[in-house]
């Protein structure tokens, strides 16, 4: 089950479980659009993988399941995260 994590691990965006600015990738980092897709070009800076929009939970489900509230704040390196930006975002996530 997803965590909903509560903010961009990039630049600390608040993103509750409402938000359609959330993306996440494969491993559910979680980024803000802009981070996902100007920063990072749709290039996760941990995994290389590609980020989706992160569903949100329904109203009855969140209150079953809650959204997390551990916030993960760890600001990439923006010089490293180009070259691989660079190497892979005109590569199709399944053949990277």
């Amino acid at each position: 089950m997803l965590e909903i994590r509560p903010n961009c691990e990039h630049c600390d965006k608040d993103l509750p479980n409402t938000s359609t600015e959330a993306m996440i990738c494969s491993f559910e980092c979680t980024y803000c659009k802009t981070c996902a897709e100007e920063v990072f070009k749709n290039v996760c800076p941990s995994c290389s993988g590609n980020f989706v929009s992160r569903p949100i939970r329904t109203l009855t489900m969140i209150k079953k399941y809650p959204a997390s509230e551990k916030r993960i704040f760890a600001p990439k390196d923006l010089e490293k995260t180009a070259i691989l930006s660079e190497k892979f975002k005109n590569i199709q996530p399944e053949k990277r």
